[in-house]
């Protein structure tokens, strides 16, 4: 079978749930799609899905993680507005001190009972995975 090569592919990522402070961490977006989210991002050239997860956690929030395990991969062609990704989701350890980073407003300590209403992407379902155990 001959690639094409107009062919479109989803793209990459990777989001992270970062235990810290008897919560987890979530990021406030400066940039579209508003709202809070999951730190993460877009895996890059010749990156592993892991070393990604370090990257963009460190890049967002300041925060050294170590990660426990793969959690999920999520893959609905309508998880991002902007085009068809799909992302590794992994669970972290954290140390340091929780600050924004690369194009972050804010960072912030969450748990089950006080999520805030406004929540990026799929990542309430992600959250609604995580606390219910489903995974």
């Amino acid at each position: 079978m001959k690639a094409s090569t107009d062919r479109v592919n989803p793209v990459p990522t990777v989001d992270i749930i970062i235990q810290y402070n008897d919560g987890i961490v979530l990021i406030k977006r400066k940039y579209p799609p508003e709202g809070w989210a999951l730190p993460g991002g877009f895996v890059e050239y010749g990156e592993t899905l892991e070393d990604s997860a370090v990257r963009e956690a460190r890049e967002e929030t300041g925060l050294d993680v170590t990660l426990i395990r793969q959690f999920h991969s999520y893959s609905d062609p309508g998880r991002d507005a902007r085009l068809h990704t799909v992302s590794t989701v992994f669970i972290a350890a954290a140390s340091g001190e929780a600050k924004a980073g690369d194009d972050v407003a804010e960072v912030a300590v969450f748990n089950r009972d006080n999520l805030p209403g406004e929540i990026a992407f799929d990542h309430r379902n992600i959250l609604d995975d995580y606390f219910s155990g489903r995974y």
